[in-house]
């Protein structure tokens, strides 16, 4: 067996074992982090296990995703247990992106348990006791999925869908999927996945406050098209107003917007999540097109993510993040020559 493999088949045996298991996403949970979630804890309940999925903030899963939930297993925050029996980490390169919830990995791992980190990020710090990590997988869920099936357990519809769920958005809808990620999609249809259903709920719906948000938010686009090493640089900014206006599912979806944008190399939008003691504070996506390796940036700034997608959170003016920004793109490693 491969590394990948034996890892795969080293967490197929603790996850059988086990008889309570929390699992955890990132804060902010994609589809990726709550859809793997939600697909490996169905089947553990379903085994017979004690499941609680759950993510340090916010209080509530995002609308898009809370369906993917077939069991009820989501569970705020405040309502863990003070101890857990197996701990899982999924999609969260390092404990700082579980928030709140972080420390439970050193008690876990104090009081001599098991933290499973399962993860496709290639900054991920490897501070369970077991881990899944594989930078080449498009999706947490990729990894998921084989785990299931290393299990030797039913993969059936519930667990499909929120397996689906996390490939289809990680990979921008299959356009960076590999030969073996279609067959494992093909696999999730069979297991009666609706596609169509999947892509509605989660990237399709919207309500009609995304509109004029949308439109407030894109009349502040700027492109630089000396920017990011010459392969240019467009950006906007969501102020604390157009955020409150809609769902954090509206707030997300402006980057993959502006990613669009023909004459850009890297696409960032900076949105307002403060002010924390007075200064504003930003969430920042980037995405690039294939030439600058935007996680190298985001790491500068004290964020991470993947060399065609990653994020940061900065505190300063909306001019200073982005000055910032300019600075930490001209540095990144180009992916390809120019």
């Amino acid at each position: 067996m491969t590394g990948i493999q034996e890892d795969i088949e080293a967490a197929a045996a603790l996850l059988a074992a086990a008889t309570d298991v929390t699992l955890l996403g990132h804060v902010r949970p994609d589809a990726d982090a709550l859809g793997s979630a939600l697909a490996l804890g169905h089947v553990l309940h379903r085994q017979g296990a004690r499941v609680r999925v759950s993510f340090g903030e916010p209080d509530e899963a995002p609308e898009t995703l809370a369906w993917l939930d077939a069991d009820g297993l989501l569970t705020p925050a405040d309502a863990l247990p003070p101890t857990d029996g197996l701990l899982v980490a999924l999609d969260t390169p390092a404990p700082a992106r579980l928030g709140r919830l972080a420390p439970r990995v050193a008690a876990v791992r104090a009081a001599g348990g098991s933290v499973l980190v399962v993860d496709h990020h290639a900054t991920n710090a490897y501070y369970g006791t077991h881990h899944v990590v594989d930078e080449s997988a498009e999706a947490t869920a990729v990894l998921v999925t084989r785990i299931i099936e290393a299990m030797g357990a039913e993969l059936d519809e519930p667990a499909a869908r929120g397996l689906y769920a996390g490939i289809v958005t990680d990979t921008s809808g299959f356009r960076r999927a590999s030969p073996e990620t279609h067959r494992i999609a093909a696999r999730l249809l069979e297991a009666g996945v609706d596609p169509s259903e999947v892509a509605r709920r989660i990237i399709d719906d919207h309500p009609f406050a995304w509109l004029p948000m949308l439109s407030a938010v894109l009349s502040e686009a700027q492109l630089e098209p000396e920017g990011a090493q010459g392969f240019g640089f467009v950006h906007t900014v969501v102020r604390a107003a157009e955020v409150a206006l809609v769902r954090s599912e509206e707030v997300e979806s402006v980057i993959d917007v502006v990613r669009a944008t023909r004459e850009a190399g890297v696409a960032a939008v900076l949105k307002a999540a403060g002010p924390v003691d007075g200064s504003p504070v930003w969430t920042v996506s980037l995405r690039s097109a294939g030439d600058v390796d935007v996680s190298a940036a985001a790491a500068e700034l004290g964020g991470g993510g993947h060399r065609m997608a990653a994020g940061c959170t900065v505190t300063g003016s909306a001019e200073e993040v982005l000055a910032l920004l300019r600075e930490a793109l001209g540095r990144a490693p180009l992916l390809r020559a120019s």
